[in-house]
Protein backbone atom coordinates (compact mmCIF):
# COMPACT_ATOMS: atom_id res chain seq x y z
CA UNK A 1 0.00 0.00 0.00
CA UNK A 2 1.57 3.30 -1.00
CA UNK A 3 1.59 6.11 1.81
CA UNK A 4 -0.37 8.69 0.75
CA UNK A 5 1.15 12.21 0.14
CA UNK A 6 -1.09 14.10 2.75
CA UNK A 7 0.86 11.61 5.50
CA UNK A 8 4.56 12.28 4.35
CA UNK A 9 6.47 13.78 7.07
CA UNK A 10 9.59 14.98 7.37
CA UNK A 11 12.17 11.87 7.65
CA UNK A 12 9.75 9.33 6.43
CA UNK A 13 11.19 6.43 3.95
CA UNK A 14 8.77 5.31 1.92
CA UNK A 15 7.84 3.46 -1.07
CA UNK A 16 4.68 3.76 -3.10
CA UNK A 17 3.33 4.23 -6.52
CA UNK A 18 2.50 7.93 -7.57
CA UNK A 19 1.55 10.05 -11.03
CA UNK A 20 4.46 12.30 -12.18
CA UNK A 21 1.82 15.49 -12.75
CA UNK A 22 4.73 17.44 -13.29
CA UNK A 23 8.54 17.56 -14.81
CA UNK A 24 11.62 19.00 -15.78
CA UNK A 25 15.04 18.17 -16.59
CA UNK A 26 17.35 20.59 -15.22
CA UNK A 27 21.15 20.72 -14.22
CA UNK A 28 22.92 21.48 -10.48
CA UNK A 29 24.75 24.82 -10.79
CA UNK A 30 27.89 22.99 -9.28
CA UNK A 31 30.95 23.86 -11.06
CA UNK A 32 30.66 20.21 -13.22
CA UNK A 33 26.47 20.50 -13.79
CA UNK A 34 25.00 17.40 -13.40
CA UNK A 35 21.48 16.41 -14.65
CA UNK A 36 18.58 16.03 -12.14
CA UNK A 37 14.52 16.03 -12.51
CA UNK A 38 12.37 18.38 -10.70
CA UNK A 39 9.52 16.57 -10.28
CA UNK A 40 5.98 17.33 -8.84
CA UNK A 41 4.65 13.85 -8.00
CA UNK A 42 0.67 13.25 -7.27
CA UNK A 43 -2.17 10.68 -5.86
CA UNK A 44 -5.53 11.12 -4.79
CA UNK A 45 -4.82 13.22 -1.47
CA UNK A 46 -2.27 15.85 -2.66
CA UNK A 47 0.71 16.79 -4.49
CA UNK A 48 4.63 17.21 -3.19
CA UNK A 49 7.93 18.50 -4.69
CA UNK A 50 10.16 15.74 -5.72
CA UNK A 51 13.99 16.33 -6.88
CA UNK A 52 15.79 13.13 -8.20
CA UNK A 53 19.16 14.20 -8.09
CA UNK A 54 21.30 11.32 -9.99
CA UNK A 55 19.37 11.29 -13.06
CA UNK A 56 20.71 9.56 -16.56
CA UNK A 57 19.65 10.24 -20.05
CA UNK A 58 17.87 7.69 -19.72
CA UNK A 59 15.91 9.05 -17.25
CA UNK A 60 15.92 12.05 -18.68
CA UNK A 61 13.53 10.42 -21.79
CA UNK A 62 12.07 7.68 -20.01
CA UNK A 63 9.83 9.88 -17.69
CA UNK A 64 7.23 11.92 -18.77
CA UNK A 65 4.37 14.22 -17.15
CA UNK A 66 0.80 11.97 -16.55
CA UNK A 67 3.81 8.86 -16.25
CA UNK A 68 3.03 6.55 -13.49
CA UNK A 69 5.79 5.67 -11.23
CA UNK A 70 7.03 3.39 -8.68
CA UNK A 71 9.25 5.43 -6.29
CA UNK A 72 11.43 4.90 -3.08
CA UNK A 73 12.20 7.88 -1.54
CA UNK A 74 12.78 9.68 1.52
CA UNK A 75 11.17 12.90 2.82
CA UNK A 76 13.46 16.52 3.55
CA UNK A 77 12.70 19.83 4.61
CA UNK A 78 13.59 22.43 1.97
CA UNK A 79 12.73 25.72 2.95
CA UNK A 80 9.97 25.08 4.87
CA UNK A 81 8.12 22.74 2.79
CA UNK A 82 8.49 18.84 2.25
CA UNK A 83 10.26 17.61 -0.80
CA UNK A 84 10.68 14.34 -1.50
CA UNK A 85 14.64 13.23 -2.42
CA UNK A 86 14.17 10.41 -4.95
CA UNK A 87 16.10 7.25 -4.48
CA UNK A 88 14.77 4.84 -7.28
CA UNK A 89 12.66 5.42 -9.72
CA UNK A 90 10.77 3.06 -12.44
CA UNK A 91 7.94 3.55 -14.52
CA UNK A 92 4.76 1.21 -13.65
CA UNK A 93 3.85 -2.17 -14.92
CA UNK A 94 1.04 -4.51 -15.16
CA UNK A 95 1.56 -6.81 -12.58
CA UNK A 96 1.66 -3.72 -9.88
CA UNK A 97 -2.44 -3.45 -10.50
CA UNK A 98 -2.34 0.52 -10.81
CA UNK A 99 -4.23 2.40 -12.88
CA UNK A 100 -4.22 6.23 -13.58
CA UNK A 101 -7.85 6.80 -12.19
CA UNK A 102 -6.44 5.76 -8.86
CA UNK A 103 -4.33 8.93 -8.43
CA UNK A 104 -7.01 11.38 -9.81
CA UNK A 105 -8.21 14.16 -7.57
CA UNK A 106 -11.95 15.19 -8.06
CA UNK A 107 -14.42 17.72 -6.88
CA UNK A 108 -16.41 16.45 -4.33
CA UNK A 109 -19.46 16.15 -6.28
CA UNK A 110 -19.99 14.21 -9.08
CA UNK A 111 -19.78 16.28 -12.69
CA UNK A 112 -22.17 14.26 -13.92
CA UNK A 113 -24.78 15.86 -11.25
CA UNK A 114 -23.44 19.43 -11.35
CA UNK A 115 -23.53 19.76 -14.93
CA UNK A 116 -27.26 19.98 -15.08
CA UNK A 117 -27.48 22.91 -11.94
CA UNK A 118 -25.72 24.58 -14.36
CA UNK A 119 -28.14 24.26 -17.13
CA UNK A 120 -31.24 24.56 -14.62
CA UNK A 121 -29.29 27.57 -13.76
CA UNK A 122 -29.40 28.88 -17.62
CA UNK A 123 -33.04 27.96 -18.02
CA UNK A 124 -33.73 30.34 -14.97
CA UNK A 125 -32.73 33.21 -16.39
CA UNK A 126 -35.43 35.65 -17.80
CA UNK A 127 -34.02 38.16 -19.73
CA UNK A 128 -34.02 36.56 -23.53
CA UNK A 129 -30.89 38.04 -24.45
CA UNK A 130 -28.56 37.14 -21.50
CA UNK A 131 -30.16 33.99 -21.92
CA UNK A 132 -29.55 33.43 -25.33
CA UNK A 133 -25.88 34.87 -24.99
CA UNK A 134 -24.78 32.51 -21.71
CA UNK A 135 -26.72 29.43 -23.62
CA UNK A 136 -24.18 29.88 -26.68
CA UNK A 137 -21.16 30.77 -24.48
CA UNK A 138 -21.41 27.22 -22.55
CA UNK A 139 -22.66 25.04 -25.54
CA UNK A 140 -18.93 26.12 -26.46
CA UNK A 141 -17.42 23.86 -23.67
CA UNK A 142 -20.23 21.93 -22.60
CA UNK A 143 -18.32 18.74 -23.21
CA UNK A 144 -14.95 19.90 -22.01
CA UNK A 145 -16.82 21.11 -18.77
CA UNK A 146 -17.16 17.59 -17.26
CA UNK A 147 -13.95 17.34 -16.68
CA UNK A 148 -12.10 20.76 -16.93
CA UNK A 149 -10.64 22.15 -13.79
CA UNK A 150 -10.67 25.84 -12.49
CA UNK A 151 -7.24 26.03 -12.67
CA UNK A 152 -3.72 24.71 -12.66
CA UNK A 153 -3.06 25.19 -9.12
CA UNK A 154 -4.60 27.88 -6.80
CA UNK A 155 -8.02 26.68 -6.51
CA UNK A 156 -10.35 23.65 -7.97
CA UNK A 157 -7.53 22.42 -9.55
CA UNK A 158 -9.31 18.90 -10.12
CA UNK A 159 -11.10 16.97 -12.36
CA UNK A 160 -14.71 18.51 -12.48
CA UNK A 161 -12.94 21.35 -10.48
CA UNK A 162 -14.63 24.61 -12.82
CA UNK A 163 -18.12 23.04 -12.56
CA UNK A 164 -18.07 22.59 -9.15
CA UNK A 165 -16.53 25.97 -8.77
CA UNK A 166 -19.35 27.58 -10.56
CA UNK A 167 -22.38 25.16 -8.47
CA UNK A 168 -20.95 26.74 -5.51
CA UNK A 169 -20.78 30.24 -6.38
CA UNK A 170 -24.58 30.22 -7.81
CA UNK A 171 -25.54 29.08 -4.20
CA UNK A 172 -23.36 32.03 -2.73
CA UNK A 173 -24.74 33.94 -5.68
CA UNK A 174 -28.96 32.89 -4.74
CA UNK A 175 -28.20 33.84 -1.32
CA UNK A 176 -26.99 36.99 -2.11
CA UNK A 177 -29.66 38.02 -4.49
CA UNK A 178 -32.50 37.33 -1.33
CA UNK A 179 -30.53 39.50 0.74
CA UNK A 180 -29.95 42.04 -1.35
CA UNK A 181 -32.95 42.76 -4.13
CA UNK A 182 -31.20 45.77 -5.63
CA UNK A 183 -29.01 43.56 -7.66
CA UNK A 184 -30.45 41.79 -11.18
CA UNK A 185 -30.00 38.04 -10.58
CA UNK A 186 -29.93 37.32 -14.11
CA UNK A 187 -26.56 39.67 -14.14
CA UNK A 188 -25.29 37.42 -10.93
CA UNK A 189 -26.06 33.89 -12.54
CA UNK A 190 -24.80 34.99 -15.73
CA UNK A 191 -21.68 36.93 -14.84
CA UNK A 192 -20.98 33.64 -12.68
CA UNK A 193 -21.33 31.01 -15.26
CA UNK A 194 -19.46 32.97 -17.98
CA UNK A 195 -16.60 34.45 -15.78
CA UNK A 196 -14.31 31.61 -16.57
CA UNK A 197 -15.96 29.79 -19.22
CA UNK A 198 -12.97 29.82 -21.27
CA UNK A 199 -10.62 28.14 -19.22
CA UNK A 200 -11.34 25.01 -20.72
CA UNK A 201 -9.61 26.31 -23.81
CA UNK A 202 -7.44 28.49 -22.36
CA UNK A 203 -5.98 25.39 -20.26
CA UNK A 204 -4.82 22.12 -21.56
CA UNK A 205 -5.58 19.47 -19.69
CA UNK A 206 -5.84 15.89 -18.99
CA UNK A 207 -7.84 13.75 -16.14
CA UNK A 208 -8.36 17.64 -14.27
CA UNK A 209 -4.78 18.54 -14.62
CA UNK A 210 -3.33 20.97 -16.44
CA UNK A 211 -0.25 20.16 -18.89
CA UNK A 212 0.19 23.46 -20.54
CA UNK A 213 -1.86 26.82 -21.33
CA UNK A 214 -3.19 26.94 -24.96
CA UNK A 215 -2.00 29.06 -27.54
CA UNK A 216 -4.85 31.36 -27.11
CA UNK A 217 -4.22 30.83 -23.39
CA UNK A 218 -1.19 32.52 -23.53
CA UNK A 219 -1.71 34.89 -25.94
CA UNK A 220 -5.27 36.23 -25.10
CA UNK A 221 -6.57 34.46 -21.83
CA UNK A 222 -9.76 33.27 -20.92
CA UNK A 223 -10.95 36.59 -19.54
CA UNK A 224 -10.78 38.67 -23.42
CA UNK A 225 -11.76 34.69 -25.01
CA UNK A 226 -14.71 35.33 -22.72
CA UNK A 227 -15.81 38.69 -23.75
CA UNK A 228 -14.84 38.02 -27.52
CA UNK A 229 -17.46 34.95 -26.97
CA UNK A 230 -20.14 37.52 -25.95
CA UNK A 231 -19.51 39.51 -28.69
CA UNK A 232 -19.40 36.37 -31.08
CA UNK A 233 -22.80 35.60 -29.81
CA UNK A 234 -24.37 39.01 -29.71
CA UNK A 235 -23.63 39.14 -33.58
CA UNK A 236 -24.91 35.20 -34.23
CA UNK A 237 -28.18 36.09 -32.31
CA UNK A 238 -28.63 39.51 -33.95
CA UNK A 239 -28.29 41.10 -30.62
CA UNK A 240 -27.16 45.24 -30.90
CA UNK A 241 -23.30 45.02 -30.17
CA UNK A 242 -24.27 48.37 -28.44
CA UNK A 243 -26.79 47.46 -25.67
CA UNK A 244 -26.48 47.61 -22.39
CA UNK A 245 -26.84 44.15 -22.29
CA UNK A 246 -23.51 43.16 -24.15
CA UNK A 247 -22.33 45.73 -22.02
CA UNK A 248 -23.07 44.86 -18.68
CA UNK A 249 -21.81 40.90 -19.74
CA UNK A 250 -18.86 42.04 -20.99
CA UNK A 251 -17.66 44.08 -17.64
CA UNK A 252 -19.05 41.67 -15.69
CA UNK A 253 -16.43 39.00 -17.36
CA UNK A 254 -13.51 41.94 -17.84
CA UNK A 255 -13.52 43.28 -13.55
CA UNK A 256 -14.31 39.72 -12.31
CA UNK A 257 -10.72 39.56 -11.26
CA UNK A 258 -10.95 43.19 -10.06
CA UNK A 259 -7.22 44.29 -10.58
CA UNK A 260 -4.60 45.21 -13.50
CA UNK A 261 -2.79 42.91 -11.78
CA UNK A 262 -4.61 39.97 -11.71
CA UNK A 263 -5.35 40.02 -15.20
CA UNK A 264 -8.60 42.31 -15.38
CA UNK A 265 -8.33 45.48 -17.48
CA UNK A 266 -11.17 47.58 -15.70
CA UNK A 267 -12.33 47.06 -11.93
CA UNK A 268 -15.84 46.29 -11.29
CA UNK A 269 -18.48 49.41 -11.46
CA UNK A 270 -21.55 47.57 -11.56
CA UNK A 271 -23.33 46.29 -8.56
CA UNK A 272 -23.32 42.74 -9.91
CA UNK A 273 -19.74 43.27 -11.22
CA UNK A 274 -18.65 43.93 -7.44
CA UNK A 275 -21.07 41.10 -6.21
CA UNK A 276 -19.23 39.02 -8.97
CA UNK A 277 -16.07 39.86 -7.69
CA UNK A 278 -16.76 39.07 -4.13
CA UNK A 279 -18.58 35.65 -5.19
CA UNK A 280 -15.77 34.84 -6.97
CA UNK A 281 -13.02 34.94 -4.22
CA UNK A 282 -15.01 33.62 -1.46
CA UNK A 283 -15.52 30.70 -3.00
CA UNK A 284 -11.98 30.23 -4.17
CA UNK A 285 -10.18 31.30 -1.13
CA UNK A 286 -12.53 29.06 1.11
CA UNK A 287 -11.97 26.23 -1.19
CA UNK A 288 -8.00 26.65 -1.45
CA UNK A 289 -8.64 26.48 2.82
CA UNK A 290 -10.56 23.25 2.55
CA UNK A 291 -8.38 22.10 -0.07
CA UNK A 292 -5.03 21.94 2.18
CA UNK A 293 -6.57 20.67 4.81
CA UNK A 294 -7.87 17.95 3.11
CA UNK A 295 -4.07 17.54 1.64
CA UNK A 296 -2.41 18.12 5.15
CA UNK A 297 -2.20 15.24 7.50
CA UNK A 298 -4.29 15.16 10.37
CA UNK A 299 -1.59 14.90 12.72
CA UNK A 300 -0.60 18.33 11.45
CA UNK A 301 -1.68 21.52 13.44
CA UNK A 302 -0.68 23.76 10.68
CA UNK A 303 -1.59 23.71 7.26
CA UNK A 304 1.57 24.82 4.57
CA UNK A 305 1.24 28.21 3.50
CA UNK A 306 -1.30 28.98 0.70
CA UNK A 307 0.17 31.33 -1.75
CA UNK A 308 -3.72 32.44 -2.96
CA UNK A 309 -4.10 34.04 0.99
CA UNK A 310 -0.71 35.42 0.56
CA UNK A 311 1.47 32.73 1.97
CA UNK A 312 -1.01 32.66 4.98
CA UNK A 313 -0.66 28.73 6.93
CA UNK A 314 -4.31 27.83 8.15
CA UNK A 315 -4.28 26.55 12.00
CA UNK A 316 -6.70 23.37 12.64
CA UNK A 317 -7.95 24.63 15.63
CA UNK A 318 -9.67 21.95 17.99
CA UNK A 319 -12.61 23.26 20.51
Amino acid sequence: MSALIKDLKDGDEFVGYYLIKELEAKQTNSSIPKDFLDIVLADSSGIISAKYWEASKTDIETFFPMCLVKVQGVVQVYREKLQVKVIRIRKTMEQDGVSLTDFIRSAPVDANELIPIIEQAIGSLSHKDIKSIVTFCFEKVKDKIQSAPAAKSHHHAYFGGLAYHIVRMLEIGEFICRQRPFLNSDLIKAGIILHDIAKPVEMISEYGMVLDYSNQGKLIGHICMAANWITEAAIRLEIDLESNVIMALQHLVLSHHNLGEWGSPVQPQLPEAVALHYIDAMDAKLQMVEDMLQTTAESEEWTPVIRGLENKAIYRLKI
